[in-house]
């Protein structure tokens, strides 16, 4: 008896089964698993989990990942990054055996990310080059090398008075509402055709409040050389926490390649709230004003990153701009003490000023940079050091001023071209200037050339003598910004021809 064709196919299948099942090699997985004991307020506790390690990235049974915080005897803290009511008491927790990392490269160069690399900009999937861990010990001694290469802010009284940097840490200090997040802006703006790639970092603030920032900076054309890392006031603590690590992991990887980076943190004192918030929800011990102990560790490792490399290591750069707000103008508050004695320095924006038209509000008598000249050009240098003196002595006589009204002639002139110095210090927001119109007009303010000018045309004159010095002597803006100097030639044709411009404006 001869067999059909549908019996011949179904041997032939079940031979191929057969041989499939024989040739099966099984192979063992050891997978970390625990489960959940206790979940809310974004804090889960899991007991198992012997072999997770700190900051490891876990995954629940619902898809949300978590970060392994607290490690006890009987069970892992972790604080959860994600929706935290998926997540039920009984569930499954796996341990990745991956410590928290962020994608990293030029492929995030334009987009807005969230404290885990995930574009959230609408522009599709980002191709990832590599992965860095959030956390590293920040490069010693002997891998680093002098700051002496100036960051250009674009921003008179912080060019001048106040420099910055490669590889610097510059805090930027003030109550809310003075400017802060303005001078980082107008850093990132002015970075525009350069060679500085910026990341600004936004932790805690309203998404509409960071939606303005992307859109202020897509409208100047410094997106396309900025990441924008995101976390909310509607995210997650856990994500508030790292979004900071995880902006500073890019900067890293630029530094590393031997490029140079600028990052942005806006503002670290909403940085220690969300870690204040995870900590006690994890009972870890209270300190002062209810932080943990370790608050100041938490931001002294996070701005130690920052460097300048030396040659053997690339020579590359990533320079911190913290942002530390205030209440009440009080500097002395814990977290602002904290960052300052971390720092390089601070810029300090007061309200008063603000409210009173001088803006940027800095006040340059506390600011200070601690890497100071060797920040600056030499063009820079030979107009700045000039312009403190005067602006010093001006503060001095301003204070005297007020409490005497017989005032001898020199004292008058000195008040008077203080005055006109401090509206030549104002500037329009997103407005930055380049290095050589800055030394030009700053040249013009301390050597007197101002004085014939009512306080209130100061703007005008500024704009008018830049307008006629890009079109009558472009050559000696070009030579300052070539040589990044003014020498004795240079000196003699800008002093004629700030006198020529100084006849025809006066006349007209």
């Amino acid at each position: 008896m001869t067999n059909t064709p549908s019996q011949d196919i179904l041997q032939e299948m079940a031979a191929a089964l057969r041989q499939q099942i024989e040739g099966f090699q099984p192979t063992v997985q050891a997978v970390e698993v625990g489960t959940v004991i206790e979940v809310g307020d974004g804090i889960a506790r899991a007991s198992g989990l012997a072999n997770v390690k700190m900051s490891e990235l876990v995954e629940f049974e619902s898809g949300v990942a978590g970060i392994a915080f607290n490690l006890e005897v009987d069970n892992v803290g972790i604080i959860v990054a994600g929706d935290y009511t998926a997540i039920e008491e009984g569930d499954t927790v796996r341990g990745t055996g991956r410590i928290v990392s962020v994608p990293v490269g030029k492929n995030l160069l334009g987009r807005v990310v969230n404290a885990l690399g995930q574009p959230i900009d609408g522009k599709g999937p980002i191709a990832v080059e590599k992965y860095r861990p959030i956390e590293r010990i920040a490069p010693g001694v002997i891998d680093r090398q002098n700051v002496d290469t100036p960051v250009q802010t674009g921003l008179k009284p912080v060019d001048a008075m106040i420099p910055i940097g490669r590889g610097q840490r510059e805090l930027i200090i003030g109550d809310r509402q003075t400017g802060k997040t303005a001078i980082a802006l107008d850093t990132i703006i002015n970075q525009k055709g350069k060679d500085l790639l910026c990341i600004y970092v936004a932790i805690g603030q309203r998404r509409a409040q960071i939606a303005q920032v992307v859109a202020t900076l897509e409208r100047y054309g410094a997106l396309e050389h900025t990441i924008v890392v995101v976390a909310s006031a509607s995210e997650p603590a856990a994500l508030q926490y790292i979004a900071p690590y995880a902006g500073c992991a890019m900067g890293e990887e630029f530094m590393e390649q031997g490029l140079d980076a600028l990052i942005i943190y806006d503002d670290l004192t909403k940085h220690a709230w969300a870690y204040r918030q995870v900590s006690l929800l994890l009972r870890r011990p209270p300190g002062r004003e209810a932080y943990p102990g370790d608050i100041f560790y938490l931001h002294s490792r996070l701005l130690e990153r920052a460097a300048r490399l030396n040659a053997e290591r690339g020579g590359g750069s990533l320079t911190a701009l913290p942002i530390v707000e205030t209440q009440l103008g009080d500097i002395a508050t814990y977290i602002p003490t904290n960052v300052i004695s971390i720092t390089d320095g601070q810029i300090y924006l007061e309200g008063d000023l603000f409210n009173a038209g001088i803006r940027p509000a800095i006040n340059v008598g506390i600011s200070v940079s601690r890497v100071g000249g060797d920040a600056q050009t030499k063009a820079m240098k030979q107009v700045a050091g000039e312009l403190r003196l005067e602006m010093a002595q001006f503060r001095e006589l301003a204070a005297f001023a007020q409490f005497g009204s017989d005032l001898d002639e020199a004292t008058l002139r000195r008040l008077e071209r203080g005055q006109r110095l401090t509206e030549i210090l104002k500037q329009p927001q997103y407005e930055p200037m380049s290095l050589e119109d800055q030394v030009m007009i700053i040249y013009a303010g301390t050597h007197g050339y101002c004085d014939p000018v009512p306080e209130n045309r100061i703007r005008q004159y500024e704009q008018d003598m830049l307008s006629f010095m890009h079109t009558q002597h472009p050559e000696i803006g070009a030579d300052i910004a070539a040589r990044k100097e003014i020498t004795a030639e240079t000196e003699a044709q800008l002093q004629a021809a700030l006198e020529e411009f100084g006849k025809m404006w006066v006349a007209a």
